[in-house]
């Protein structure tokens, strides 16, 4: 425990010496409270970088969601996981500035916010889960990216061949492609430069989640439309009851782990002008992206089931097979593929940040950590960090391999989801507020603040071991090195 506290002195001491580094280059009227330069974020930034974290490919997973629990516990379970994911947000929010939300002092992740008001060694269980699911997030981003990619070849391949003929492709080619371009984008310094691409990813989120819905709506007005029930896919000859109980359990899981984006709120939140208050904007942030994405969900979930009935596919797009309009489908893994390479970026900082802080405080002398190098090309100037450019790079490269050698990790990433998402999305935020407004033990708030832990605590168990049994089929099906396709 001791060990963790140092490491955030150390953290802090490095934010010191960032500070007085980057004040000797801007006017004091340039910098904020904590000396660092004035940050220019907006509640429309924000909602960007929200967006897209939240709205990822699994968008197009809900039509399967709904499909396994019905209409009526299907829509239910999205809205109550989007009341959850507003009201924690919120009051994960309000833990940026400590002890006060409004006058405390900054803290810049989510692991320094759990420091400062739950103490070290929760500091480091919240570290461990957070950067190992980003971290496996990353990985997922890849290999679904690459999926995409090779649909979009498929398609092409049996447009031009017909339906019958046989188009396989392996989607490393794709991985190694992708894993190029991201060490380009990673040599983006920090959260603060990310804006231009979070907008874009976000632009993009909206186009193929637009695209599977109207796609999805032009199938039910021709008639085309699967029959469906208040109670989902039923049991019988297909089914098992066994069956059933874990396709329901990882239906919860996928929907309340779509939300999901606590992970990254603090290092959002730092991107926030100083005024007006950053708790408030954020709130507004969160209000934005939580209706934004719970309508697409909504409307992607509740058409593709309509659409496809019980039979609804786990991607829609895939649904569609490689009818007309071909092209149409083709525009849309296009877009998701652009959407999940600034995704990468946007879930991949956090973790830069992290050991590049320990590397500062650990070589605090060295060049290598320390210096930037001026470059020039054109009108454009950039600062080049070895430091920067071999961590990072080294890091995209081990996520390439790992994407690669394990073609089954969607199953893994639904099981880092399950084990974080009920501490890093209801757990901290809830004890901290517990901590920050001293709520005192059997009071009526204090008994709801639980009984809101306990529930989302044995959904969190629930979806886990419907991941566990996933993760088990899949063992036994994929082997390394080779793709899905």
């Amino acid at each position: 425990m001791s060990n963790v506290v140092d490491d955030h002195e150390f953290q802090n001491e490095e934010s010191n010496c960032e500070s007085s580094m980057d004040a000797d280059k801007v006017a004091a009227t340039d910098l904020d409270d904590d000396g660092r330069p004035r940050r220019t974020g907006t509640v429309w930034t924000a909602s960007a970088h929200i967006i897209t974290t939240v709205i990822g490919s699994g968008v197009l997973s809900l039509a399967w969601g709904v499909a396994q629990l019905g209409w009526a516990a299907g829509v239910f379970t999205i809205l109550v996981f989007a009341c959850i994911t507003f009201y924690t947000s919120s009051l994960l929010a309000d833990c940026y500035r400590s002890p006060q939300p409004l006058s405390g002092s900054r803290n810049y992740t989510y692991m320094q916010t759990v420091n400062s008001y739950l103490g070290g060694a929760m500091s480091f269980a919240c570290g461990s889960v957070q950067y190992a699911n980003l971290t496996g997030m990353i990985i997922g981003y890849t290999i679904t990216a690459s999926l995409s990619m090779v649909a979009i070849r498929k398609s092409n391949c049996h447009y031009k061949r017909g339906r019958e003929a046989e188009c396989r492709y392996s989607g490393n080619p794709y991985i190694i492609g992708l894993g190029v371009f991201e060490i380009f984008l990673s040599q983006i310094p920090n959260f603060h430069k990310l804006a231009w691409l979070s907008a874009i990813a976000a632009l993009m989120s909206f186009g193929y989640a637009s695209i599977g819905t109207g796609l999805t709506i032009a199938k039910l007005i021709s008639g085309q439309g699967k029959r469906t029930s208040l109670k989902g896919s039923e049991v019988g000859a297909n089914l098992s009851a066994a069956q059933k109980t874990w396709s329901m359990f990882r239906a919860f899981g996928d929907i309340a782990f779509a939300f999901t984006y606590s992970q990254i709120l603090i290092e959002i939140q730092d991107t926030l002008k100083s005024s007006p208050p950053e708790n408030k904007v954020m709130k507004k942030a969160n209000l934005i992206g939580v209706l934004t994405t719970t309508t697409f969900y909504v409307m992607c979930g509740c058409f593709g089931y309509a659409a496809f009935g019980s039979n609804a596919p786990e991607n829609m797009l895939t649904g569609f097979g490689f009818d007309e309009p071909f092209w149409l489908i083709d525009l849309a893994n296009v877009f998701i593929v652009v959407h999940l390479a600034g995704a990468y970026q946007v879930n991949a900082q956090p973790v830069f940040s992290a050991f590049e802080s320990w590397a500062s405080t650990r070589w605090h002398k060295s060049k290598f950590v320390k210096y930037e190098y001026p470059i020039s090309i054109g009108k454009i100037n950039l600062r080049i960090s070895l430091l920067r450019l071999t961590w990072r790079s080294a890091f995209v490269a081990t996520v390439t391999m790992v994407a690669m050698a394990l073609p089954f990790f969607n199953e893994i990433i639904a099981l880092l989801g399950a084990i974080g998402y009920w501490p890093m999305t209801v757990y901290f935020p809830v004890e901290m507020c517990i901590a920050q407004k001293q709520i005192k033990r059997r009071t009526f708030r204090w008994v709801g603040l639980q009984v809101l832990n306990l529930a989302c605590l044995l959904l969190a168990v629930a979806a886990a071991c419907g991941s566990i049994q996933g993760l088990n089929e899949a063992f036994h099906t994929y082997k390394p090195f080779k793709s899905k396709e």
